[in-house]
């Protein structure tokens, strides 16, 4: 039976971070994902980009990973939010966001997920006080007063202090320990693309709100960007079955003009569009992090970053408390870790799903009302550079991490 501080269900994004994390600070760590290495990390671009929140690259800086995504990493420098509908003028009101405003280089930056699995897999491999066991899932997980006992898919066994479950929105171990969801479906598919356009974006990322849902077009490296597109769910089968030239089509008549004549390249993905949250974040000796606790609109993009903030405060909650001596497996250390990311992500899971509500219709009094709400924030500059922070992930209690520090 293998010893460890702390055990983690799910190797991803959130589950590798946080595995590195608490082994920099110290921890032994064992993290278990249910594909192996060379399934995650490939040299094609498999279509799937992750928004980072300035916050967030500031933790990248603090753990060493940025300087492996750095290069990969394109900088998002101004956002423009805008409502219309395909076939009308958009309204004359829009959100402008610039980072120079708040006197930073950037707002984020958009990266290609198999550039952040293949940083993190490189620094997990180099970290001694890291084993990551793949392929492999937790197959049962026994809660006993001074520990866990994880039972893996391959019969092994490991003991641990505290079980960690970053296994995804489906988590079997959190349906294992008791822990209900509220949540709801939407009426909207995700449709995610890459387009590659004759003009320069020169980082700018864009926000159309459409009818059927926000139509999202994020700057990449080299004259690209990402579409993550929000359709009707009863529309998006006879979408995705178009032939290039007719999906090139639909994607032009709300792209718009600005960058020229764009080409989809790669793989169309989609996925159903979903909202939930975790009742609880925690139990004794267990604790949730990353989609395993909430799952939010991607309206605004923060899905990963929230994930990413449940990180950095459950291992600042952890290795505090190991540095005193307490246990890290506690109900009331948990709990400390839940009281503060709980609220946040309420609040962040909320406003994102009244967003898409207020703006997914073509109801004229409510339209007159968005666009004047836009018109507004935009001629008030405390609220724009309030939003501009909140969209940097660089609001409320921050943990060390994400300021750049330690953990």
């Amino acid at each position: 039976m293998k010893q460890s501080d702390v055990v983690i269900s799910g190797g991803g994004m959130v589950g590798l971070t946080l595995a590195l994390a608490l082994a920099r600070g110290g921890l032994k760590v064992v993290a278990v994902d249910a594909l192996a290495p060379e399934q995650t990390v490939t040299a094609d671009f498999d279509g799937r980009v992750s928004a980072l929140a300035y916050a967030v690259v500031r933790m990248m800086q603090a753990l060493e990973l940025w300087p492996r995504l750095e290069a990969n990493a394109q900088p998002i420098r101004e956002i423009l939010v805008s409502d219309g509908a395909i076939g009308r003028a958009a309204s004359p009101f829009s959100l402008h966001f610039d980072a120079e405003e708040v006197g930073a280089e950037s707002l984020g930056h958009i990266v290609e997920n198999r550039h952040i699995r293949a940083a993190l897999h490189a620094a997990a491999a180099q970290e001694t006080n890291l084993t990551l066991i793949a392929p492999a899932t937790v197959a049962a997980l026994r809660v006993e007063p001074a520990g866990v006992i994880a039972r893996l898919s391959d019969g092994r066994e490991i003991k641990a202090t505290l079980a960690v479950a970053a296994d995804g929105r489906d988590s079997r171990l959190r349906g294992q320990m008791g822990i209900g969801v509220i949540g709801w479906s939407y009426p909207q598919t995700g449709i995610v693309a890459t387009v590659h356009h004759a003009r320069p974006h020169k980082g700018v990322a864009y926000e159309h709100f459409l009818p059927s849902g926000p139509f999202a077009i994020l700057p990449m490296t080299g004259d690209r960007s990402s579409l993550v597109w929000t359709e009707a769910a009863s529309k998006a089968p006879a979408m995705l079955a178009l032939d290039d030239a007719d999906f090139d089509a639909e994607v032009a008549a709300r792209f718009g003009a600005h960058l020229g004549e764009n080409e989809v390249v790669g793989s169309r993905w989609s996925y159903p569009l979903k909202f939930h949250l975790a009742r609880d974040y925690v139990r004794p000796r267990f604790a949730l992090a990353g989609d395993c606790a909430h799952g939010i609109h991607p309206i605004a993009g923060q899905g990963l970053n929230l994930g990413l903030k449940d990180v950095a405060a459950l291992a600042e909650t952890l290795l505090d408390a190991a540095r005193l001596g307490q246990d890290i497996g506690a109900l009331d250390v948990l709990k400390r870790y839940e009281r503060w990311r709980r609220f946040d992500s309420f609040t962040l899971a909320a406003s994102t799903d009244a967003l898409n509500r207020l703006f997914s219709n073509d109801i004229a009094p409510l339209r007159h009302l968005r666009d004047l709400g836009l018109g507004l924030a935009d001629a008030f500059g405390p609220a724009r550079r309030f939003f501009m922070r909140h969209a940097g992930g660089d609001i409320g209690k921050l943990p060390r991490l994400m300021k750049g520090e330690p953990a």
